[in-house]
């Protein structure tokens, strides 16, 4: 079920307009959201494109609610001159301003920063998109996939000998939308002590390069070049790698040198502890075969989770390399309600993103996903301060859909 704390959340009277799209921008709103803001979800009269993103739990988008559970909808028409009056009255009213168009795109639809601390000087816009704000590529178009591929992360993703190799689930966006909220937190506190709201920029291309920065620093440092493995157990990385076991993969990171002499004691190879080809990770590398050859076998007979609890019990950092059912089945996420079951108006029951943090006092708010302009009326009403009749006249024009 949802939860609705009694304190709100660490983030409690904090307001957020959401005029984000597909996840880089709701996602950094839904971390806001569960902190206890309050995100009005700005979307069009028919409802946001990626509520129509599957797959589909009983009818309702899984994509859309990951992103948008816990926040408030107003259904707007930003293209009519109402619907911008009725957006412009909610910025004098609010904390933070998020949008990931097109650089350039908010300002043409009369929303651009200049505009919005003249309303508001204490404003926060947080400005996403797939190259920033600036730069040689400020124009171009762009989703998650140019971040992993432009910073070099797809070059080393894999086996050598692979294609490039991007990662299933939207890796850049994801660390994206962490950068913009972590920007956004800083101004709210920087705010206390100037006064004055500031604009945030993150792009996907700049996250891209950013989680490829030890390769790119020891190349433009001293022309090294950082090459894929041979395999995932293999010789060049024998103890950080993946082993097959009777029934799946078990992945270990035995590299340092604690580690190393627990894992020996465990696989009963007491005498590697002083072999001098094993005595630092310099060497255990260069001899990695050795090395290999033995844990490939040990892994091949046993089953993957026997192996994971076996080695556990030596404090060797381990885990089953589980595939989408297993993992849905592991304890850990229910236990540490990383995923919550909460009332759908679709789906009935549906789960969404969770308490991804845990705090001693103000646990995090964990709500239902909006239907469309569901909270239209309570916003323009409450915090616009628009009278029936003039939202009825809203409502009429166009300008407006009501849930």
């Amino acid at each position: 079920m949802s939860t609705q704390n009694g304190n709100g959340g660490p983030l409690s009277g904090i307001r957020m307009l959401d005029l984000g799209r597909y996840q880089a921008g709701p996602r950094c709103a839904l971390m806001f959201a569960r902190m206890g803001a309050e995100v009005i979800k700005v979307e069009a009269l028919k409802g946001d494109e990626s509520r129509q993103n599957g797959p589909t739990v009983r009818g309702q988008s899984a994509y859309w609610v990951q992103y948008n559970s816990g926040k408030k909808s107003l259904a707007i028409d930003l293209r009519t001159d109402k619907g911008k009056e009725v957006l412009t009255r909610l910025v004098r009213k609010s904390d933070i301003f998020l949008q990931n168009f097109r650089p350039g795109t908010i300002d043409i639809m009369g929303f651009g920063y200049d505009v919005l601390k003249k309303l508001n000087p204490k404003i926060i816009m947080i400005n996403a998109s797939a190259y920033g704000q600036y730069g040689p590529h400020r124009d171009k178009v762009g989703f998650d996939p140019i971040g992993q591929a432009m910073g070099g992360l797809m070059s080393l993703t894999g086996l050598k000998g692979d294609p490039p190799i991007k990662t299933y689930f939207p890796l850049i966006d994801r660390i994206t939308s962490l950068h913009a909220t972590i920007g956004a937190l800083a101004a709210l506190w920087e705010r206390e002590i100037s006064g004055e709201g500031q604009a945030i920029d993150v792009s996907l291309a700049d996250t891209g390069f950013t989680v490829n920065e030890i390769p790119l620093a020891a190349y433009l440092g001293d022309g090294y070049i950082t090459e894929r493995a041979d395999s995932y157990g293999g010789a060049d990385n024998p103890l950080g790698g993946m082993y097959e076991t009777s029934d799946g993969f078990v992945i270990i990171a035995a590299g340092n040198d604690n580690i190393f002499k627990r894992l020996c004691e465990a696989i009963e190879k007491p005498e590697w502890i002083a072999d001098e080809r094993f005595a630092s990770r310099a060497s255990r590398a260069e001899n990695g075969e050795a090395i290999n050859t033995v844990l490939s076998t040990w892994f091949s007979n046993r089953k993957m989770k026997d192996a994971v609890e076996y080695l556990s019990g030596f404090s060797i950092a381990c885990a089953p390399v589980n595939n989408v059912e297993q993992a849905a089945q592991e304890s850990h996420l229910h236990e540490r309600e990383i995923l919550m079951e909460v009332p759908d108006a679709i789906a009935g029951k549906i789960h969404v993103a969770g308490k991804m943090i845990k705090f001693s006092r103000t646990e995090m708010v964990v709500g239902s996903t909006p239907t469309v302009g569901q909270h239209t009326d309570e916003i323009l009403r409450d915090i616009a301060e628009y009278t029936e009749e003039e939202i009825e006249e809203l409502e009429s024009n166009n300008a407006v859909a009501r849930g």
